[in-house]
């Protein structure tokens, strides 16, 4: 497993900034953490990363404890912080080089490993360009480039695309994604349309604790638990809706569409289609209302605020 985070914990004098949290990876790809502002998750990547001693628990990466070990387990780790540690006055050449040395690569490979990281990272044509006259889409490529240039397994983006206009958002997305293909990368974002288009699976941290983990395209498919969309060819009054065992509100949409509000526990669907054939309404489509991604990060945070 290329990471495993057990039990972890942390807390800030008297309050617990996250409480019990356990996730792994154990294969390639991109994980997205989400979480608002307060939510523990910015505690659990600095924990993640070794910049933060935890209170309990324990991260292994590739088997090796992070606290007990942590110059061995970091040779594996590369960290993107929202704002990357660039020396502006620094060429890219010169800032690569640097990190290459910091980051223990022997001196007689160090040349190779810029290389190839700025072929990766698409910088190879700004080899010579001072860091501060690069644009915001390119010197986000360079904080990526120091990332990777010892080859972790692990690496952490935190806020990757923040401040990018659309077509640099595209290129770091892309960029991001071809990563991947050779390790596992965790993606922090508070644009959840960026976690959405860029990741496979996907944790939420709300409150501290973990509220949701599971693929990204469950995540997408979280639904409603009462609220229904209806079509009818011949539809019945409100007052007729409103009588159906379970019905907390209806609203109409147009002449042929309603959108039903339900109690969690109804199983309305059977009877809106049973009550259809029954009394002639000819159904046309009913199915659950789906969240946004707004909503689906809404309702889950709400749910355990609760």
């Amino acid at each position: 497993m290329i990471v495993k985070v057990e039990h972890l914990s942390h807390r800030y004098s008297k309050d617990w900034a996250i409480r019990d949290i356990n996730f792994g990876i154990n294969q390639k790809g991109v994980l997205g953490l989400l979480g608002s502002n307060g939510a523990g998750k910015s505690t659990t990547m600095n924990i993640l990363c070794g910049v933060l001693n935890q209170t309990d628990g324990k991260v292994l990466i590739d088997g090796i404890d992070l606290h007990k070990a942590p110059e061995q387990a970091k040779k594996l780790l590369g960290f993107l912080p929202q704002h990357a540690p660039l020396h502006l006055e620094l060429t890219v050449d010169e800032y690569l080089t640097y990190c290459a040395f910091i980051r223990d690569i022997d001196s007689g490979k160090v040349r190779t490993a810029v290389e190839e990281v700025k072929i990766k990272c698409g910088i190879a044509h700004f080899s010579k360009r001072l860091l501060k006259n690069l644009s915001g889409g390119y010197r986000q490529r360079v904080g990526i480039a120091q990332a990777i240039i010892h080859q972790p397994k692990l690496v952490v983006l935190d806020e990757p695309t923040n401040g990018l206009d659309p077509n640099q958002i595209l290129e770091v997305r892309k960029l991001i994604r071809e990563i991947a293909e050779d390790r596992a990368v965790i993606f922090s974002s508070h644009i959840l349309s960026e976690v959405q288009a860029t990741c496979k699976d996907v944790i939420m941290i709300e409150g501290g604790k973990i509220v949701f983990a599971n693929t990204m395209e469950a995540f997408n498919n979280y639904i409603l638990p009462d609220s229904m969309l209806v079509s009818m060819e011949q539809p019945p009054s409100i007052a007729e809706l409103m009588a159906i065992p379970g019905i907390t509100t209806v609203t109409r949409l147009s002449d042929k569409s309603f959108r039903m509000h339900f109690h969690p526990s109804a199983a309305l669907s059977q009877q809106v289609i049973t009550l259809s054939v029954q009394k002639g309404w000819q159904l046309i489509e009913i199915m659950l209302e789906k969240s946004s991604l707004d909503e689906i990060f809404a309702q889950l945070s709400n749910k355990n605020s609760c």
